[in-house]
């Protein structure tokens, strides 16, 4: 029989067994895929399901990476799991069955939670790409018609151009849906119609015009560009005090009194490494045009994110070689850094350093994740 104290340091090495909280398998699983060793990923996700079953967002991650991975019968049957059992408010799930069911080639149902998607939620973060999608799969549409939402813009831009500002300003005040319909192109519409937009913010002025403004800044998915842009008309309105921004990849107070909206003057090494990119890009004949729309904003984004702290650039080609590597792996396009490295005449080694910089300012991999519908778009 054992003495107490021997008993006592039985206990102190007994090991007790316990369960870690879901939380802790989805940011390891979050880890793992932004290290892109997505089967790692995969069990973690699992892991965090099995845990909290009835948390329908650990479903959803799950069902998202299974979609990234090809398995879109199987990502389906979750998302159709989580609408039916657990949250059927949550409408991204209807976009990306209308993703899968696109990419399986089973286009009634793709239009079908196309539909329920903008049924669901009107004002959704992919609305825009909801209506393009549904526009191009309605093959009765006449020649040269415009889709709703093309019409409702270029209704928006003719009020802007032409009205007065003393009718815009009676509009803006007296009109909930001419906001909203204001609102909603800001966050879908082309950069140059959300400059006309920001625009129009500030001079307009008063207190729902800064709101929507102190609203778009704190959204993490805009260009640093187009940001800048809402942070001046807040400045010229006379706006001041801390306003919350979204930066460095979360939401920070900032004292818009004392912050130096940055405006850097174009130099011609920026424009020589982006002009090196889209040349190399063109050459090897797979790249569609809006791939150098995206590469151009990636470039500009981290000009503007790192200024007037802009590195130094000794051989452009380098650049280059990081920045169209940062688009593939945005896009999740299968480029190796080996490859063009060879490409554009440079070492692996300093394309990965390259990389690694504008990789820290953006966060190109998390930003690719929270992107992979619009991937999924563009493979299709």
């Amino acid at each position: 029989m054992k003495s107490s104290r021997e008993q006592r340091a039985a206990n102190r090495y007994k090991v007790v067994p316990f369960e870690r909280e879901a939380g802790y398998y989805l940011q390891k699983g979050m880890t793992y895929y932004q290290k892109n060793k997505l089967n790692k990923a995969l069990m973690h996700f699992r892991k965090a399901v099995e845990v909290e079953p009835k948390n329908p967002y650990n479903h959803y991650n799950l069902a998202c990476l299974l979609s990234k991975l090809g398995r879109l019968k199987e990502a389906n049957r979750i998302f159709h799991h989580i609408i039916l059992d657990l949250d059927n408010t949550l409408a991204d799930c209807y976009f990306l069955l209308a993703i899968n069911y696109g990419l399986l080639e089973d286009m009634n149902k793709s239009r079908e939670y196309l539909q329920r998607y903008l049924d669901a939620d009107p004002e959704g973060d992919m609305v825009f790409e909801a209506m393009e999608l549904l526009d191009a799969l309605e093959d009765d549409m006449a020649p040269g018609d415009l889709p709703a939402y093309a019409e409702k813009d270029l209704v928006l831009e003719e009020i802007l151009r032409s009205e007065s500002p003393e009718e815009l300003s009676s509009m803006f005040s007296g009109s909930t849906g001419f906001r909203q319909a204001l609102s909603n192109r800001l966050y879908h519409g082309s950069d140059e119609f959300k400059e006309n937009i920001l625009r129009f913010y500030g001079t307009q002025g008063g207190e729902a015009a800064c709101r929507a403004l102190q609203d778009f800044i704190k959204n993490p998915w805009i260009k640093e560009r187009i940001r800048q842009l809402a942070l001046l008309e807040l400045k010229n309105m006379g706006q001041g005090g801390t306003v919350q921004v979204f930066n460095d990849g979360e939401l920070k107070s900032m004292d818009l009194d004392s912050y130096p909206v940055k405006t850097p003057v174009w130099r011609e090494e920026w424009q020589q490494v982006m002009d090196c990119a889209m040349e190399n890009m063109r050459r090897s004949d797979c790249y569609d045009e809006g791939f150098f729309d995206d590469i151009q904003a990636i470039w500009l984004d981290y000009i503007n994110s790192v200024y007037p702290d802009v590195p130094r650039i000794a051989k452009y080609e380098t650049w280059a070689a990081a920045l169209e590597y940062s688009l593939a792996r945005f896009h999740f396009l299968n480029l190796t850094q080996k490859e063009l490295a060879q490409e554009y005449g440079v070492s692996a080694g300093s394309v990965s350093n390259r990389f690694k910089e504008i990789n820290a300012t953006l966060n190109i991999d998390h930003k690719a994740y929270q992107n992979m519908i619009s991937y999924l778009k563009r493979d299709k």
